[in-house]
């Protein structure tokens, strides 16, 4: 019997038996308009095209910009580069004025806030598995409106103040979950990056201070009534992902290649933690062949799914406009073997 996308997503997290692996291609803005253009489909019709099996729901508010236009700002006051393909920030509002109760922060209680949320959430049905798009959910957060430097001298040196900052940034958060979890979510969706190339970007005892007791927080509504939750982190986070665990995280993303070792991470998590991601958009996907791509993702199916199941192939990030059509289409074969 062939699975729905939202039950096989479902039953790959939990490690139950599945027709066949889940998969995903996320994409940039600029990549997703020449993937359209290279597939023959309308944007808004690519996911499909594609196979997608997650939609993330992402909030309704309005757009403004700097007056040079080089700044987006996204809900919380944080100006995003709108010259980079990627995610510089060029603004943080506390970056010069640290002083919390003057800044402005986001109503969780604005009754349009999940008006385009509530419509994906009705039109998509059980054609995918639909989940909030909680980003930059605590760490991230709190450098895009301090800045970064700042955040981690404060960490070391005031760590109170960002204890502070993280509660504001869980307060509003628990209000927009719960509104979320109305409409009918079938799990949580969390980004929060705490890794570089090699080790953390912070020290772990740090982050079990700061962030796991205030991570915990937000992971728990959608535990209580059962859901999955799903996590991206990139970059080198072996030390902390027991403790991820720990607090009840279902699916760890993205999975790098590069630094966190699949045959590791199944061994030690293998049956208690799913995977989503795998394929390398560092370096296999911008710069190997198709037949490198088809080996890569190949390996990743062994390592991380060797029952089966526990996995949803995807390249670990978002691709952007250095991957090539043939290299998608390469990741795309693969995936079709999976059924």
């Amino acid at each position: 019997m062939e699975l729905s996308r939202s039950e096989r997503v479902r039953r790959a997290l939990t490690y139950r038996e599945v027709d066949r692996l889940p998969t995903q291609l996320n994409y940039t803005g600029s990549m997703g308009q020449a993937m359209a253009r290279h597939f023959g489909v309308e944007l808004t019709d690519l996911p499909e095209r594609l196979d997608n099996h997650l939609v993330r729901l992402d909030l309704t508010y309005e757009p403004r910009l700097s007056d040079d236009g080089r700044a987006r700002f996204d809900w919380w006051g944080a100006g995003h580069d709108t010259q980079e393909e990627g995610y510089f920030i060029r603004v943080n509002p506390l970056l010069d004025d640290r002083d919390l109760d003057k800044h402005e922060w986001p109503d969780p209680h604005d009754p349009h806030l999940l008006d385009d949320a509530a419509a994906v959430r009705e039109k998509v049905g059980d054609r995918a598995f639909v989940v909030p798009n909680i980003g930059w959910a605590l760490f991230e957060r709190a450098w895009s409106l301090r800045g970064m430097e700042n955040v981690l001298l404060e960490i070391a040196l005031d760590p109170g103040y960002i204890g502070e900052l993280l509660d504001r940034i869980v307060d509003i958060r628990l209000v927009v979950i719960e509104r979320y979890l109305e409409l009918g979510v079938d799990g949580g969706y969390f980004g929060d990056d705490y890794g570089a190339q090699v080790g953390t970007l912070f020290s772990p005892a740090d982050w079990r201070t700061l962030i796991k007791p205030r991570l915990a927080r937000l992971f728990a509504p959608f535990l209580e009534r059962g859901l999955p939750v799903m996590m991206h982190s990139d970059g080198d986070i072996a030390p902390i992902v027991g403790d991820l665990v720990e607090i009840g995280l279902t699916a760890l993303n993205p999975v790098q290649p590069e630094v966190v070792d699949h045959g590791w991470l199944q061994q030690a998590f293998g049956g208690r933690l799913a995977f989503y991601g795998g394929v390398s958009t560092q370096t296999v996907l911008p710069s190997g062949t198709p037949e490198e791509v088809k080996a890569a993702a190949r390996k990743c199916v062994a390592d991380l799914a060797p029952t089966g199941t526990g996995l949803m192939l995807a390249p670990s990030h978002r691709m952007m406009s250095d991957v090539s059509m043939a290299n998608i289409e390469a990741l795309m074969e693969v995936m079709g073997e999976l059924g």
